[in-house]
């Protein structure tokens, strides 16, 4: 594979001619290209397989960029018309392009983070993470405060003497560090675990009340074991944003754009043009507003607001954006969360847990508090999108949606982010409601080794991960990673979308997989619907967005065990390339640019 550029002839030497003879030239190169300057292409891709996911010409072998739209797909020979003296042709060689890759649900500003903490995706034992800390301790200054996330204890190769509800009590992490408070996040972001120093930052004590929605565990005899359950988590967070006061505007600021730029070299290294942002609060915006002013915000953004009904109230209205920054900032949706995660036992569920008997989980946000954002957001003409992954948080969620939905025409597309276990009785609504279920296709094979432990055979049969269920009553469904909860790669997701697969190479209810067009498909033009955006993204149609991903294999033929090994060789977006993947021949690759 290689990229020239169609340049006229002795196009560095022509500063060199007589105004008259640089004119002869040039007007000689564009008679020779066959067009002129004004009609050529900026950018050609050719003599590949190019999958548009456009039913009216699904496949092609080359397609024409003109600014930051594409002007024509076709075959080679077709498209070749379109290229003059300044056309930059990228030859595909044989090579899959696709619609760039839209990621359905994440959080961008934590995929950043996430390359500033602690990686505890990796730890397979608590004994590994309490290393992880002691040696950030030594490093730190006095009071300094450690934090992490990515830890799974379903993921340890076992589970340490004197555990609670399988989770480790904080005494060997406080030995390690006494004078630094730690913070370490469960990788689902629902849970998260402290030391003595961090919960007494906190004014946590065994006589602490447990938050509304969220819980303080305790073992036998009260004591307070580290682990934070969903809003519990919060009071510690309170006292690292007390801690981080000290810091100047400046300081914190630039930390954001730190953040914002790790997060966008992640996405565009992982094929991502488009980002789906799932929650953030009204100061992001702001930041995220400056970075599309500045020319500084690479990849698409998607953003959902969270925040308090009484905050929206106020602020909603004035904050809807659409295509801002020439389609690099659309605000026009709100997000809320009902329950927790299935990992840290905070899913709402109809029955108790099947290894926690005493528990159905949290209602994380009063519903009625939920029902208040959604009105507001009927009002303004924004989005709902409620994280739901127990099956009473997903009927509760149905239920609220079908009495505000009434008999309106309106196009509401009203979301559930992660639909992860439903009631048998309730996937047939998300088809006839028109809710979208927000999926990610990677979670049910991370997930699986212990779904079972938690809901049970028949549960887990009937009600969880229901994808190809889901897309045969009519639902739109997405895909995504929830990054930085999993990796950003959505070669991962997609792999897991269409096998089920396991890491022990058991298969996960396969009849629930979507075939390989329909994986692609949830992947861009699903995505692309789920934000009022499939008639400027999604698919590579002569008028959308020159967004394109190209990869070094073919997705949709090769066999199963060849999907993982696929690699992102262009990330384009707009008609820009982006990202440009190293090869054995170019010792000039780069991974990311703006």
């Amino acid at each position: 594979m290689f990229i020239f550029v169609c340049l006229g002839p002795q196009k560095a030497d022509l500063m060199k001619f007589s105004p008259s003879a640089f004119i002869t030239l040039t007007l000689s190169a564009l008679l020779f290209f066959g067009c002129s300057s004004d009609e050529s292409a900026d950018l050609v891709l050719t003599n590949g397989k190019i999958v548009t996911v456009d039913p009216s010409l699904p496949e092609a072998e080359a397609l024409a960029v003109k600014g930051d739209t594409i002007v024509a797909v076709g075959t080679a020979e077709e498209i070749a018309d379109h290229i003059g003296s300044q056309t930059l042709v990228i030859d595909l060689n044989g090579s899959l392009a696709v619609p760039g890759l839209i990621e359905g649900h994440g959080h961008f500003l934590g995929v950043g983070e996430a390359k500033m903490i602690l990686d505890l995706t990796t730890a397979k034992s608590w004994e590994e993470i309490v290393a992880m800390v002691d040696s950030a301790a030594t490093e730190a200054e006095q009071g300094e405060w450690i934090t992490g996330r990515g830890w799974h204890q379903e993921k340890w190769d076992s589970i340490p003497p004197g555990s609670v509800e399988g989770v480790p009590t904080h005494h060997t992490l406080s030995a390690v560090s006494p004078d630094n408070p730690v913070l370490l996040r469960h990788a689902s972001g629902h849970a998260g675990f402290a030391n003595k120093a961090a919960m007494d930052a906190a004014g946590i004590s065994p006589e602490t009340p447990n938050p509304d929605g969220g819980e303080l565990v305790r073992d036998l005899r009260g004591d307070l074991t580290g682990l934070l359950r969903e809003t519990a988590e919060g009071l510690v967070g309170a006292a690292r944003a007390k801690a981080r006061e000290g810091m100047t505007r400046e300081e914190l600021e630039k930390e954001l754009r730190t953040m914002a730029h790790l997060a966008a070299e992640e996405a565009l290294t992982n094929g991502i043009t488009s980002f789906h942002d799932a929650g953030v609060g009204f100061s992001t915006v702001d930041l995220f507003k400056e970075l599309a002013d500045e020319g500084n915000l690479p990849v698409r953004l998607y953003v959902m607001i969270r925040s308090n009904s009484t905050e929206l109230e106020e602020k909603l209205a004035s904050y809807r954006m659409i295509g801002y920054g020439n389609n690099h900032l659309t605000v026009r949706s709100v997000k809320r969360s009902i329950d927790g995660a299935l990992g840290s036992h905070g899913a709402w569920l109809l029955e108790p847990y099947a290894d926690m008997p005493n528990s159905r989980g949290l209602e994380t946000t009063a519903t009625d508090e939920v029902r208040a954002t959604a009105e507001i957001a009927k009002a303004h003409d924004f989005q709902v999108n409620v994280h739901a992954i127990g099956d009473r948080a997903n009927r509760v969620v149905l239920d609220l949606y079908e009495s505000l939905y009434g008999n309106t025409d309106n196009d509401l597309r009203w979301r559930i982010e992660h639909a992860q276990h439903i009631h048998p009785d309730d996937i047939p609504r998300f088809g006839s409601l028109g809710v979208i279920p927000s999926m990610q296709g990677v979670h049910a094979t991370s997930d699986a080794p212990w779904v079972f432990r938690r809901l049970g055979e028949e549960r887990a049969q009937s009600g969880a991960y229901r994808w190809q269920t889901l897309w045969q009553t009519g639902a739109v469904v997405t895909n995504g990673t929830d990054a930085p909860v999993e990796d950003i790669d959505p070669i991962a997701s997609y792999y897991s979308t269409v096998t089920r697969v396991l890491s022990d190479g058991s298969m996960f209810y396969p009849e629930e997989r979507l075939s390989r067009e329909q994986a692609l498909q949830s992947y861009t033009l699903n995505n692309a619907y789920a934000a009022f955006e499939e008639d400027i993204k999604g698919s590579l149609t002569p008028g959308k967005l020159a967004d394109i991903t190209v990869l070094s294999k073919d997705i949709l033929t090769i066999r199963d065990e060849e999907i993982l090994s696929t690699r992102v060789l262009y990330t384009i977006v707009g008609g820009v390339v982006k990202y440009q993947a190293q090869t054995s021949s170019d010792s000039d690759g780069h991974a990311y640019s703006e």
